[in-house]
Order: C-alpha cells, then structure tokens, then sequence
C-alpha cells in the first residue's frame, strides 16, 4: 500500500491472483470436483473484483478521463455479461458440455478485460489522475473486500448507486451462505 499507483497496483495484483486461478482450474482435471470447487473461488474472486471496480475504479476513470464515461459504462456492461456467464457456469455440473464451453467463455472475457484494463485504461488513469487520488482510492478499495458481494446476482453488478446500497448487506450474506455450503472450500 501507499505507492504512486494506488488503486492501479491493488486492481492488477488481483488481476494476476485471478489469472492464476485460471491457470489452476486449466491444469485441473476436466470433470472433477477440483475443477468445480476453483470455478466456484473464480466466481467469487471475480465478483468481489468486479464490486471494487465499480465503486472506485469507475467513478475516478468518469472523473478524470475524458472519455471515461464511455469506458466505465463500458466496464459495466462487460461486469453484467461475465456475471451472467458465471450464473450460468455455477449451475453446471462439471462433467457437463456446457460446463466447458462457459468457461472458456469466461476465460476469454476476463483475459479482455485484463488487456483492456492494463493496456489501455490504467495508464491513461495514472497519467493524469493525482497520485494522492490514487492512493486513497486504495485505501478504500483494500478496505471493501469483506462487504464485497461474494456471488453473482440480480441486479450486481448494476450501476453504481444500486450496487454500493446493496454490497453492504448481500456482502456479509454472500460470506456466511458460501461457510454454510463449504462454497468453494477443498
């Protein structure tokens, strides 16, 4: 924390955690309980990132680029159709044709937007946006992962305003729904 890239560093870190995820789930065995329990820490792993984003990515890239409504609307619309690719994947069983094909669907997707935001949109961000900007960005991203929603659902990710009323309390249920289940867990 507290370098000159802030919420920059903080968002491509987790894009790496979440690559590695992938690499995980494409060397586990195709069929298999692994393979479902990763698929299910991806699907988690990517809506609390996707929640991050939206609340602070979104609204610094609107404020300080000049295209940037156009790219944050952009992001959440990317945010919509890979959620309901991940609806989708965790009602599949892994063994399923199906179950294959979403995935590599939302491999693809992630892997856009990773190049997408990495390439294009962070550097242009950190080139004009204050650094002390972006660092209390991080500060409030780092401290939003346990009231982060943890599943995909109705309505998440939305526009900003419905989903920041709603993570405060579909975060803490999403948590204590997935201990329940042993979502996720080996």
């Amino acid at each position: 924390m507290g370098s000159r890239s802030g919420i920059i560093e903080v968002l491509t870190a987790d894009h790496r955690r979440i690559q590695r995820l992938v690499d995980r789930i494409r060397c586990s065995p195709p069929g298999g309980s692994r393979r479902k329990t990763l698929v299910e820490e991806l699907c988690t792993r990517l809506v609390r990132h996707f929640a991050v984003e939206r609340e602070y990515l979104g609204p610094a890239l609107r404020r300080y680029l000049p295209d940037g409504g156009t790219h944050a609307e952009g992001r959440l619309a990317e945010y919509r159709e890979i959620e309901e690719l991940l609806t989708l994947l965790e009602a599949r069983e892994p063994d399923d044709e199906r179950f294959g094909e979403l995935l590599v669907s939302v491999v693809a997707r992630v892997t856009e937007h990773v190049v997408v935001q990495e390439q294009l949109l962070f550097p242009r961000l950190q080139g004009v946006c204050p650094a002390d900007v972006l660092q209390e960005l991080e500060s409030k991203a780092c401290g939003a992962e346990p009231s982060a929603p943890a599943r995909p659902g109705a309505g998440a990710p939305g526009p900003a305003p419905t989903g920041r009323s709603a993570a405060p309390v579909r975060g803490p249920w999403d948590h204590l729904r997935d201990a329940v289940s042993r979502r996720g867990r080996h």
